[in-house]
């Protein structure tokens, strides 16, 4: 491969230990080089991989090593279904935290299965299930970890995901990490606020059944009582599209004294909590009201900036499970076998980020992916800009 390749996004890569005996036929790095092309331009199995290695030989072999042609769809499938996917995972996350943004991030952690990823229909109990970071101030992912999937709605094994993907994760100073509900742990709360130097902001729910009546309870009467005689923090937001309406009011404060010192004693680092109270209201329909609890590291009170971090949190559905889904045909997809669902995702993620990370284009990711198809310098700016 060239140095103008390598001197790009593919060098971070080198170092992708090969699982394969040394009297292989094609290298790894070709093997890699061609797939994430592949996908950027519009893959979605290993077989499209192989026809789109076909289709452009004679440009690809101006950068890479293609004396033995190029491999086929089942070299492909057999690689990456055995490629260790955390070997992986290190060099995606080296490439990440070159590109570490610079000042406060807000780091969600969530997660999502792969509905097609299981072996056989009778038995979804081997359906991937992918836990992602995903920093808000780039919209794109950071890392990413594999847990196999209970099926159903059951998502108990990302709670021991969680913490080896925060291991990944450069995380320090002025960094939010937000979680859903799942993700409420006093391991989970002391690894990021002890460990990793960042903040949480953490959802409580039914799971933590202590700490959730005792912040309900809390915030509830402190809610009746307009937070009369309690230091506070409150904004309201108005949002209005296809006539309904929706107001969301967020009050937050750091008397978490109120709470007491069992509590404080269980959850490091606990030193606000924060009260959202969302109420839709559409035509002839009576309004429908939610009230959500989180428990929070930060000790700054201000409500703005709490309902960004938690409103911001959903932009890992909005933009990276909904893309994934819609630009990437990730649910439909059936790579399959051993850790290859795992890794075809992660040459997803590689290359949404990519895509996100090009400003020249002003259109969608579906627009730059058949860009990329159709114009190869395009496409050799993605890998090496």
């Amino acid at each position: 491969m060239d140095a103008q390749a390598t001197g790009g996004f593919l060098r971070f890569f080198d170092a992708l230990p090969d699982p394969r005996a040394a009297n292989h036929v094609h290298r790894l790095s070709d093997l890699f080089a061609i797939a994430i092309c592949a996908v950027i331009c519009g893959a979605d199995s290993w077989v499209d991989v192989a026809m789109f290695a076909q289709s452009k030989r004679p440009w690809l072999s101006t950068f890479l090593d293609l004396e033995r042609g190029v491999p086929s769809h089942d070299t492909f499938g057999r690689v990456f279904a055995r490629i260790d996917p955390d070997a992986f995972e290190r060099c995606f996350s080296n490439w990440m935290a070159s590109l570490k943004a610079q000042g406060q991030r807000l780091i969600a952690i969530d997660g999502k299965s792969i509905r097609r990823s299981f072996e056989h229909a009778w038995d979804k109990s081997g359906m991937v299930h992918l836990v992602s970071a995903f920093a808000q101030t780039n919209q794109m992912v950071f890392a990413q970890i594999a847990t196999k999937s209970c099926g159903g709605e059951d998502r108990s094994n990302e709670i021991e995901a969680i913490p080896r993907l925060l291991e990944l994760l450069d995380l320090g100073e002025g960094d939010v990490v937000t979680i859903d509900a799942i993700g409420c742990q006093k391991q989970i709360a002391e690894q990021i606020a002890l460990q990793k130097d960042a903040d949480y902001v953490l959802a409580v729910k039914g799971n933590q059944p202590t700490l959730h009546e005792e912040v309900k309870h809390l915030l509830d009467e402190a809610a009746l009582e307009n937070f009369a005689g309690m230091p506070h923090d409150f904004t309201e937001t108005i949002d209005g599209d296809h006539g309904r309406i929706e107001t969301r009011r967020v009050w937050m404060t750091d008397q978490v004294q109120h709470l007491g010192q069992a509590i404080l004693a269980q959850w490091p680092a606990l030193s606000s909590v924060a009260l959202v109270e969302s109420t839709r209201e559409m035509p002839g329909h009576h309004p429908v009201g939610e009230r959500r609890y989180f428990i929070s590291s930060i000790q700054a009170v201000n409500a703005r900036k709490m309902a960004e971090s938690i409103r911001g949190h959903w932009g890992i559905e909005n933009r990276l499970h909904w893309q994934l889904d819609v630009s990437f045909g990730e649910d439909q997809r059936r790579v399959r076998k051993d850790h290859g669902p795992e890794n075809f995702s992660r040459l997803c993620r590689m290359s949404l980020n990519l895509l996100k990370s090009d400003k020249s284009l002003k259109v969608g990711i579906k627009a730059k992916r058949l860009r990329a198809g159709w114009d190869e310098p395009y496409l050799l700016k993605l890998l090496t800009g």
